[in-house]
């Protein structure tokens, strides 16, 4: 068996410190927005150069709430991309705002500068850009269209923590380059906690104040309401379990960087080209983080069963576009307007990155893969 994702590896070598330090919260018996929390906010706005860190209890929480925040309501417009997972558009929805989905790059799989340029229109409240598998969308061409027209950058990051990409000659963190950035510390993602955990960053302190009081019902002082927020604390157990985790992260990241490294050499060793298959693309001047390592297939659906078949993990992210969702069937989008999100749903496969995968296992999926189109042919 060679898993997609393999969580306990990881457990495995940090144990005592996790376990310590999730015993030291239950002794403490302080388990909302306690110290652990406030050390990771202060070392992910450090670490990052993000200004203002704050924590909420999830990468969707930090969406909505950043929205809330920016004041976006009922009719309002929000620009997004159709392929990512449903949190982006749900935030938006659930402010009654209308989801506005644009194509994405068929290369790098975020969203097209051109079409979201079109996109705007004298209701468009905001943009989100995401961040899709750990490769930063263009957040210096997309903050320039955004600033000429007054319009606020919501970035999801949730897959591209410690992802950058060189602006003006300076490295910019994700999440760091928007209005608000937003983070997702969900177990599957680079740094993931123990469940759902989030994180807000932001430059403005007005802003960073709002966001802080919307996450606990919009009180301040306690037990009194200027604001309706919402129920979104981060929790000190995934807070101290993050913060095990946290010194780890950029070592972890470099891991990834190398199994995908090696997944291009094992596809050009293996002629992959020939099959059809096309690795994902690392711009110049973008560090990847690889949340996921996505390549396109094809026959994707036959070479899932037949990588399941022989206990080899894989998954599809996305198999269909938010525009094409029945619960967006209201919005009024038709198969083919985004002709990019759609073919990528299709072909899109992606393989285990995780850090602790071995050189063999890696050997073997690209064995299995080739295999797979030899059988065909």
């Amino acid at each position: 068996m060679i898993p997609f994702l393999d969580l306990k590896r990881q457990y495995g070598k940090i144990k005592p410190e996790i376990d310590a330090a999730v015993l030291s919260v239950l002794e403490r018996q302080a388990f909302i927005l306690g110290e652990e929390v406030q050390r990771l906010e202060k070392s992910i706005a450090e670490t990052f150069d993000a200004g203002v860190a704050i924590g909420v209890s999830s990468g969707t929480d930090a969406l909505l709430i950043s929205l809330m925040a920016l004041g976006v309501r009922e009719g309002d417009e929000v620009i997004t991309s159709p392929f990512t997972f449903f949190a982006t558009a749900g935030a938006i929805h659930r402010l009654g705002a209308v989801p506005v989905f644009v194509d994405i790059l068929p290369e790098t799989y975020n969203v097209d500068l051109d079409a979201l340029e079109k996109a705007i229109t004298k209701n468009t409240a905001c943009i989100i850009p995401v961040h899709l598998f750990g490769l930063m969308a263009d957040m210096e061409a997309i903050r320039e269209v955004a600033d000429r027209r007054g319009i606020p950058v919501v970035e999801d990051a949730a897959q591209a923590i410690g992802a950058w990409q060189v602006i003006e000659g300076k490295k910019r963190y994700a999440g760091t380059v928007g209005t608000t950035g937003c983070f997702s510390f969900f177990p599957s993602k680079n740094l993931g906690g123990a469940g759902d955990g989030g994180m807000v960053v932001t430059r403005d302190e007005a802003l960073a104040e709002r966001i802080r009081r919307l996450r606990v019902h919009g009180s301040h002082p306690k037990y009194y309401h200027h604001l309706v927020g919402v129920n979104g604390r981060l929790d000190e157990i995934q807070a101290a379990v993050l913060n095990v985790k946290f010194p780890h992260l950029e070592d972890w990241t470099l891991k990834r960087r190398e199994h995908a490294e090696r997944y291009m050499a094992l596809f050009r060793e293996s002629d992959m080209e020939a099959f059809g298959v096309q690795p994902p693309r690392e711009p110049a001047g973008f560090f990847h983080v690889y949340n996921q390592f996505t390549a396109r297939f094809p026959n994707r659906d036959g070479l899932l069963k037949y990588l399941k078949d022989r206990g080899i993990g894989a998954a599809i992210y996305y198999p269909l576009p938010l525009h094409l969702q029945p619960c967006f069937a209201y919005l009024g989008y038709r198969e083919g307007e985004l002709p990019n999100a759609e073919s990528a749903a299709r072909e899109v496969l992606s393989l285990p990155v995780f850090p602790e995968l071995s050189e063999e296992e890696q050997e073997m999926v690209v064995r299995e893969i080739r295999r797979f189109y030899e059988t065909e042919a």
